[in-house]
C-alpha cells in the first residue's frame, strides 16, 4: 500500500510529568488469570493493568509492548495531536531511567513508538536474557507513570513533532486524504489527522499536556504484552514486582460518545497545491472493527482494490486513466471508513477517472462479487494473518490494533469471521455501505427521498468475547542458540547443478507454526551485454512475476496463497532474485513456482503497457519531491560511470525519454541473450526438509545455463569534489539534506570496524546518537536526522552519508549543528563510556538480527557467495569488541571530515528568504 506520508500511522517520538510514583517490591494480591486463547493468556493485576504473556521458546528474543488505550481519538478542542506528542516526550525518560534513547541503544534494543485513533503504544524487541528483560519491564513501568513530560522538552520536540507535520505537508495526496476524511466527518476525530493541527502543536501548554498524560497514562488503561522466549511463571512474578505497585487511579475515564450523524448526500473537497499527479480520492462510513459486517467488509476491499485482478485496479489501471490505485478500511473502535485513491497523470481526465471510480463502486449490485474473487480475496487475508501467527514478535504487536478496538480476542474473532464470509455477505455489505449518498467526493445532489446508510453499533462487546475460546495454539519451535558456531554448526552447505552452478546454505531449526524464510539470487550477464541495455534488463526483471507459460499474473498470485506464501521475485540486468516467507512442508512447491516463474515468463504486452505508465507516474511525481531530487542528485554524483553503463544514473528526463522508448520486444531479447542461471545462490533459516529442499532446487535451476558468461561488473572508486548544492522545490513545506562522503576501502579494510562504531555513535543509534541529540533532542531542528557508513564486500568503494529532514527557514542552523557535530567528534573524539556503551548496543543488536529468520537467510546468502561463514561475522565483532577509544577516535579522525563532503539541499528556499526580507 503506496499512501506515504498520509499522516495517519505515525511512529516514534519522546517525554516526561511533575507525579512521581514509587516503584517497589511491596505485596500485591497475585495476578487474575482471566481467559487464553491459541497459545496467549490473559492476567489482570488489581491496579487494574491488563497483561498478555506468549512464550514462544522458538525465538532467541523478546518483545515488550505496552498499549495505551488513548489515540487522536480521545484529543479534546485545542488538543489535536497531543496523543503523538506525548509518544515523543515519554522517551525524554524518568528520574530513574533519565536517558532512555541511551538505554535501549546498550541493550540492542529494535524500539519504537507508534500512535493512531484509538491507542498508543510503545515496544523493543531484544535478546532473551533476565536482564534485558528486567530492564525493559522496569523502564515501561517507570515511564507509565513518573516520565518528565518537562517544558524544556516540550519546546525542543515541538519543533521535530512540527518538522514531522510538514514532511506530510510535501505530499498532495497525504494533504488531500486530510481534507476528504475531515469533510466526511463532521464532528468525530476520526476526520481530524493524527498529528494534528499546527497551531495546536506550537501552543499547547505543559500543564495541559501533563494532565492528559496523567489521565491516559494509567495501569488500568493499559494493556502490556510480553512475547518471545521467557519463562511465564518468573515473568509474571517480575510484572508484578514492577507494575503492581503503582497505585490504581481515582479520575474516571469516560467513554467517548460522539457519532456522525449519518451521511444524506454526496460530498467534495477540492485541493490546489504544486504537484505533478493528479489524485482522485473517495471515502464511505462503515461500521466499527468489531461488528460483525467488518469481516465482509474486508473481503470486499481486497476484491476491489488488489493487483491485478481487483475490480478498480483493472478499471482504472488497466482499462482506464489512472496510474496507480489503492485502498484500505481501517478497523477501528468506532464507526470507521473505506477510502479509496488513484493517481491519474496530468495529461490525463481526472473526472473521466473519476467517473469510471464511481461506476465501478455504484455497480455492485448490478454486478455482484463472484465466488472466484471472494475465496481470492479470503485466502489472501487467511494466508497473511496464519503468516503473523508464527511470529511471536509480530502477534505481540499485531494485538495493539485490536487492543484498541476494545478487545485483544477480537484478532482471532476476525480471522474466524472472514473464513465464514460468502459472496453473499460481501454483496449485502456493498448494497448497504457503499453508496452515493454515504460518499465524500463529489458534488451535492438534492434528491426527494435520501437513500441513507445507518451504521450499526457495536455496544456490547462481551457478547462477542465472553466465553470465547479460540483453537488450538500453534505448535511452537525448538529453543535455538544463534551463537555465531552454533549456527556454523547447524548449517548444511554445498553445490548443486550440472556445471555446480548453485551454491546452497541452509539453516534447519524447528521454529513456531514451521516457519521458513529464504532467499534465491541468479547472477549473470557482463558489461558488454548490458551497456546500453540497463533499462531493458531492468524491466525484465520487473515483469517475471506478470506471467509464466503455466500461470497468468493473477494465478501465480493465487498460486501463493494457496501455498500459504509471500514470495516477492525480481531482477535487473544482471541478477533476479526471490525472497520467501512459507511453511516447512510448502517450500518446495515454492521452489517449483519460482523456476516456473524465472525460466518461464511470456512478458504479456497489457501487463508490459500498464507497467510502463506506472513507472512514468512515479517519476512525474518525484520531480518535484525534495527527497527524490536530492538522492537523485547524490547517485549521479556518486557514479561517474559514461551513459550507457548499467551503473549509471540517470535524470528524470533521460528516464522518460528511455521508457518511452523502451519496447516489449527489448525487454524480451534481453531475457533471451543474458538470463540464466550462470551462478545461483540459496539460502534458508527456518523449518525445512534439507534433501526436499535440494531436490527442488536440482530440478528447477540445476540445468539452467546462461546464453553469456557470467562476469560481475565492479564499482570503482571515484573521490567526490566537496560541494554545495541547492535546490528549489517551490510549495513543499519541508526540505532535505544529505552530505556524502566517498572512502576508498572495503570490509576487509583494518579500520573499517573502527568506522562501523563511530558511526554507530555518530549517527546511528536510537535517537541517542551525537547527531540526533544534538538536531534533533537538543535544537528541535528535524523529526529524521542519522548517518550511515556502509563499504563494499567486493570493491575498494566506502560511503558516508548523512541526512536530515527539516524546515526550510531551519538550514543554516541545521547546517551549522551538523558541521559543530562533525567536527567536535574530529577534535574532541568520543569518550570511553560512549564507546563501551555502543559496544553493548551494537553486539545486542547483531544477536537480535542473527535471531530472525528473514536476515539470516540473507546473511546466510550472502556468506555463501563471498564463500565466507560465520566466522567472519564473528571475528569482526572481536575485532570491535576490543576496539580502544584511541583507534576509534583515530579512525574517525582520519576518514569523516565535513570539508571533504558534497552538501545537498532541497526544498522551498526562496520563500523562506522573501519571508526574512522587510
Amino acid at each position: 500500500m503506496r499512501y506515504r506520508n498520509t499522516l495517519f500511522l505515525l511512529f516514534l517520538c519522546l517525554g516526561l510529568a511533575p507525579a512521581v510514583y514509587a516503584q517497589g517490591t511491596d505485596s500485591t494480591a497475585a495476578p487474575e488469570l482471566i481467559t487464553s486463547v491459541e497459545g496467549i493468556t490473559e492476567y489482570r493485576l488489581d491496579n487494574g493493568l491488563t497483561v498478555l504473556l506468549f512464550p514462544d521458546q522458538s525465538v532467541p528474543t523478546i518483545t515488550v509492548n505496552v498499549t495505551y488505550k488513548v489515540g487522536s481519538r480521545h484529543e479534546g478542542y485545542g488538543e489535536t495531536g497531543m496523543a503523538h506528542l506525548l509518544e515523543h516526550l515519554v522517551f525524554k525518560g524518568t528520574p530513574d531511567h533519565p536517558n532512555i534513547p541511551q538505554e535501549l541503544t546498550e541493550h540492542g534494543a529494535r524500539p519504537n513508538g507508534t500512535t493512531w485513533y484509538d491507542r498508543t503504544n510503545y515496544f523493543e524487541t531484544f535478546s532473551a536474557t533476565e536482564e534485558n528483560l528486567d530492564w525493559a519491564l522496569d523502564m515501561e513501568a517507570d515511564r507509565m507513570v513518573n516520565s518528565f513530560i518537562a517544558k524544556k522538552d516540550l519546546d525542543s520536540e515541538m519543533t521535530v513533532v512540527r518538522n514531522e507535520f510538514e514532511s506530510g505537508e510535501n505530499d498532495p495526496g497525504g494533504v488531500l486524504m486530510e481534507r476528504v476524511l475531515s469533510t466526511a466527518y463532521l464532528w468525530h476525530n476520526y476526520g481530524k489527522s493524527t498529528i494534528g493541527s499546527k497551531a495546536d502543536l506550537e501552543n499547547v501548554p505543559i500543564e495541559r499536556l501533563q494532565a492528559f498524560y496523567r489521565k491516559y497514562y494509567q495501569p488500568d488503561n493499559a494493556v502490556l504484552v510480553v512475547a518471545g522466549k521467557f519463562d511465564p511463571e518468573t515473568t509474571l512474578d517480575l510484572i508484578v514486582e514492577k507494575f503492581g505497585s503503582i497505585p490504581r487511579p481515582e479520575r474516571e475515564l469516560y467513554p467517548t460518545y460522539t457519532r456522525e450523524p449519518v451521511q444524506d448526500g454526496e460530498r467534495f473537497v477540492e485541493l490546489k497545491r504544486v504537484g505533478d499527479v493528479q489524485v482522485v480520492q473517495a471515502a464511505y462510513h462503515l461500521p466499527a472493527g468489531p461488528h460483525p459486517d467488518y469481516a465482509a467488509i474486508a473481503v470486499l476491499m481486497d476484491v476491489l482494490v488488489s493487483e491485478p485482478s481487483g475490480r478498480l485496479y483493472t478499471a482504472l489501471v488497466e482499462n482506464g486513466d489512472a496510474s496507480y490505485i489503492w485502498g484500505f478500511a481501517p478497523a477501528l473502535a468506532e464507526p470507521t471508513f473505506a477510502f479509496f485513491n488513484a493517481n491519474v497523470l496530468k495529461e490525463n481526465d481526472l473526472m473521466e477517472v473519476e467517473q469510471q471510480l464511481k461506476n465501478t463502486l455504484d455497480s455492485l449490485a448490478q454486478n455482484p462479487p463472484t465466488e472466484e474473487e471472494v475465496k481470492r480475496a479470503k485466502d489472501g487475508i487467511l494466508k497473511n494473518f496464519e503468516i503473523a501467527q508464527r511470529d511471536a514478535n509480530r502477534v505481540g504487536l499485531t494485538l495493539s490494533s485490536y487492543i484498541a478496538q476494545g478487545d485483544w480476542r477480537l484478532g482471532f474473532i476476525y480471522r474466524d469471521r472472514v473464513e465464514e464470509v460468502t459472496p453473499e455477505d460481501v454483496l449485502r455489505v456493498a448494497e448497504k455501505y457503499f453508496k452515493p449518498q454515504n460518499r465524500t467526493i463529489g458534488r451535492f445532489y438534492p434528491v426527494a427521498t435520501p437513500d441513507r446508510a445507518e451504521i450499526p453499533e457495536v455496544n456490547d462487546l462481551t457478547t462477542i468475547t465472553d466465553g470465547y475460546a479460540g483453537r488450538e495454539a500453534i505448535d511452537e519451535g525448538e529453543e535455538f542458540d544463534p551463537a555465531y558456531d552454533n549456527i556454523d554448526e547447524r548449517t548444511v552447505s554445498g553445490t548443486l547443478g550440472e556445471n555446480d552452478n548453485i551454491e546452497y546454505a541452509l539453516l534447519p531449526k524447528e521454529t513456531r507454526g514451521n516457519s521458513v524464510n529464504a532467499q534465491l539470487t541468479v547472477r549473470f550477464g557482463n558489461l558488454e551485454a548490458a551497456m546500453d541495455r540497463s533499462v531493458a534488463g531492468a524491466k525484465a526483471g520487473s515483469m517475471l512475476m506478470m506471467g509464466s507459460e503455466k500461470y497468468t499474473r493473477q494465478q501465480i498470485q493465487d498460486k501463493l496463497d494457496e501455498l500459504k506464501a509471500q514470495v516477492y521475485i525480481g531482477g535487473d540486468g544482471d541478477g533476479a532474485f526471490a525472497s520467501i516467507t512459507t511453511e516447512n512442508s510448502q517450500l518446495p512447491a515454492v521452489i517449483d513456482l519460482i523456476g516456473e516463474v524465472m525460466r518461464n515468463p511470456t512478458f504479456p504486452q497489457s501487463e508490459f503497457d500498464k507497467m510502463i505508465k506506472e513507472e512514468l507516474a512515479s517519476i512525474e511525481e518525484n520531480r518535484s519531491d525534495p527527497q527524490a531530487i536530492v538522492f537523485k542528485e547524490m547517485q549521479r554524483r556518486m557514479n561517474d560511470y559514461p551513459k550507457g553503463h548499467p551503473y549509471y544514473t540517470m535524470t528524470f528526463d533521460e528516464e522518460v525519454e528511455a521508457l518511452k522508448a523502451l519496447t516489449l520486444d527489448d525487454v524480451k531479447q534481453y531475457y533471451t541473450d543474458v538470463f540464466g542461471g550462470a551462478d545461483i545462490t540459496f539460502s534458508a533459516s527456518g523449518d525445512m526438509d534439507v534433501e526436499a529442499v535440494k531436490e527442488a532446487l536440482e530440478r528447477n535451476f540445476g540445468d539452467w545455463t546462461s546464453p553469456t558468461e557470467f562476469e560481475r561488473i565492479p564499482r570503482e572508486y571515484t573521490a567526490l569534489t566537496p560541494d554545495a548544492v541547492m535546490i528549489e522545490t517551490p510549495d513543499k513545506a519541508n526540505a532535505w539534506f544529505v552530505a556524502v562522503q566517498r572512502l576508498e576501502m572495503n570490509d576487509e579494510h583494518p579500520d573499517y570496524p573502527a568506522l562501523v562504531l563511530g558511526n554507530y555513535m555518530l549517527g546511528g543509534g536510537f535517537l541517542n546518537s551525537r547527531l540526533a541529540t544534538r538536531i534533533r533532542q537538543q535544537d528541535g531542528l528535524s523529526y529524521g536526522v542519522g548517518s550511515q557508513f556502509n563499504a563494499s564486500s567486493l570493491d575498494d568503494v566506502g560511503t558516508f552519508l548523512s541526512y536530515a529532514i527539516y524546515n526550510p527557514e531551519n538550514r543554516e542552523a541545521l547546517e551549522k549543528a551538523f558541521r559543530e557535530e562533525i567536527e567536535k567528534v574530529r577534535t574532541e573524539g568520543f569518550t570511553a563510556e560512549e564507546i563501551a556503551a555502543a559496544k553493548s548496543g551494537w553486539q545486542q543488536n547483531q544477536a537480535v538480527s542473527r535471531a530472525q529468520d528473514r536476515s539470516m537467510a540473507g546473511e546466510l546468502g550472502s556468506n555463501a557467495y563471498l564463500d565466507r561463514t560465520m566466522q567472519w561475522d564473528k571475528q569482526l565483532e572481536e575485532q570491535m569488541m576490543a576496539l580502544t577509544p584511541e583507534q576509534v577516535n583515530a579512525a574517525v579522525t582520519k576518514y569523516i571530515d565535513a570539508d571533504q563532503m558534497v552538501f545537498l539541499r532541497a526544498g522551498d528556499f526562496a520563500k523562506t528568504e522573501s519571508v526574512k526580507k522587510p
